[in-house]
């Protein structure tokens, strides 16, 4: 019979069941002694409460009672190690070299100054949540007209709305996030034109924000324009107008080494590790390779899989700022009452995921093997070339919102459960995990890695067709999210600090 078991390394105490095992399947010379869902791990050999539990060569986790060869190992007999220890750092693996056949150019937009872009939008930017409506509305009325201008390189226009602005102080930590966030959107080269709108009142004041973002906008507050009504209709003028100024927009081929991507997983299941974050991190060493740039995130999602990257980092410096991020973590989760093993979602824990170390370790797969350049703030922008960290939350929409603000062209979401996410002005590439889920929700998903474990496709292999996809739609190949029109709520600055 073939094997139904997947060992990642020697010394692992689980496997993973490659299909679902009803309790009293004999394979591999295990018997289940429980039924075992798909994806999920089964022990290997007897284990006595406390020990140590090891998946990919690495504590995941301690057994918090006997566990016996044949059991299902999974959060009712796996807890978390104390102090959160997990993988070591070991040894940087060198990143694959890259193939000749590689694209080295996309066609892109080149702005007046000298800004690369992947998309052409009109963006209405909101200071306060109390303008969303507005901005809402303007782009309710103008959005089928400024899309029947793609043919002529204009992609649409943008609601950019949140939900704060206001009842906050106007400096510290919160403030400084908000303000960033905001003002990388407006600046983001994917933005053609800006049209920032304010209620009047609110603490984050349009003209203090303008005189930030450094690029032309126009803007106007609801209290100057007279109210709802003729604000909306001020901003419909404002924005027909500056889609009429971008029309004609041209695309030329540039060096992808002026692209910046953007890794993220969410939805993750236990084949994520195996398949789709590896092979993106393939890709992203491709694109590295070649003098790109590409940003890791979800400070949670790496905890316990920190000294991986910690041991490629370029300097004694990078590597303290990323170990730092992490104590920080660890003080903020507990000022709230919580750990960081709080991260994996029920959803995670039905796809196999039991600790944060066991997603962790598949989470840092996404940045591949290349050296990490950089450590950043949320929302910063990089200021070197190559794999950077950015410290982000792991909730997908305010990383990827960070990332976005930071420069991002393109987002990279992988997924094992299931994803609707879109990140309009940037296009999001999805990446499925297995096939199950690429069948049962294909209108969603652009590219299907489960050969990985499936058919036994080199990772190289799916790596190279994600990067090759990445390009075309870097191209202006519309992604699905995009086709979907996925992407108009999905703006959510991460907040820190009190609300007043």
């Amino acid at each position: 019979m073939p094997t139904r078991l997947l060992r990642l390394h020697a010394d692992d105490d689980v496997a993973i069941a490659l299909d679902a095992l009803p309790a009293g399947t004999a394979t591999d010379g295990l018997v289940a002694a429980a039924d075992v869902p798909r994806g999920h791990k089964i022990a290997l050999r007897d284990l006595p409460a406390g020990a140590p539990v090891h998946k990919y060569g690495h504590v995941i986790g301690v057994a918090t009672q006997p566990i016996a060869a044949g059991q299902h190992v999974h959060t009712h007999n796996v807890g978390m190690p104390p102090h959160g220890s997990g993988a070591s750092g070991g040894e940087p693996v060198a990143p694959p070299p890259v193939p000749a056949d590689l694209p080295r150019t996309f066609a892109g937009i080149v702005r007046p100054d000298g800004r690369i872009a992947t998309r052409n939008y009109v963006a209405v930017l909101t200071t306060v949540n109390c303008s969303a409506t507005v901005a809402k509305l303007i782009v309710r009325r103008t959005e089928d007209e400024i899309a029947a201008l793609h043919p002529e390189e204009v992609d649409g226009v943008v609601a950019l709305t949140h939900g704060t602005g206001c009842g906050m102080a106007d400096s510290g930590p919160g403030w400084d996030v908000l303000r960033r966030t905001l003002t990388g959107y407006a600046r983001h080269p994917n933005i053609g034109g800006v049209v920032v709108v304010g209620l009047g009142c609110e603490v984050n004041e349009v003209a203090g924000l303008v005189d930030e973002i450094d690029v032309p906008v126009t803007s106007y507050t609801i209290q100057d324009a007279g109210g709802t009504a003729a604000a909306v209709d001020r901003g419909i003028e404002l924005v027909r107008a500056t889609a009429d100024r971008l029309r004609g927009t041209t695309r030329t081929p540039v060096g992808v080494e002026h692209l910046v991507l953007g890794l993220q997983c969410g939805g993750s299941d236990a084949w994520s590790a195996l398949t789709a974050n590896p092979a993106l991190g393939v890709a992203s060493d491709y694109l590295v390779g070649l003098g790109g740039t590409s940003l890791l995130g979800e400070t949670p999602e790496i905890y316990g899989a920190e000294q991986m990257l910690a041991a490629r980092a370029v300097d004694d410096g990078v590597r303290a700022r990323l170990l730092d991020r992490i104590a920080w973590w660890e003080r903020y989760t507990a000022s709230q009452g919580t750990t960081l093993d709080g991260n994996p979602s029920p959803g995670n824990k039905a796809g196999g995921i039991t600790t944060i170390l066991e997603k962790s370790m598949g989470a840092v797969a996404k940045g591949g093997s290349s050296p990490l350049a950089e450590v950043i703030d949320y929302a910063a922008a990089p200021s070197r070339s190559g794999l950077v960290f950015m410290d982000t939350p792991g909730y997908d929409p305010v990383s990827a919102t960070g990332m976005i603000a930071g420069g991002a062209h393109l987002i990279a979401f992988t997924t094992g459960r299931g994803s609707a996410f879109g990140s309009r002005p940037v296009p999001t590439v999805k990446l499925a995990s297995n096939s199950d889920l690429a069948r049962r929700m294909s209108g969603d998903i652009d590219l299907d890695c489960s050969g990985v474990v499936e058919s036994g496709r080199p990772l190289t292999e799916v790596g190279a067709e994600i990067y090759r996809r990445l390009i075309a739609v870097a191209s202006g190949e519309r992604s699905v999210s995009e086709q979907l029109g996925v992407g108009g709520e999905e703006l959510v600055p991460w907040q820190v600090g009190a609300v007043l």
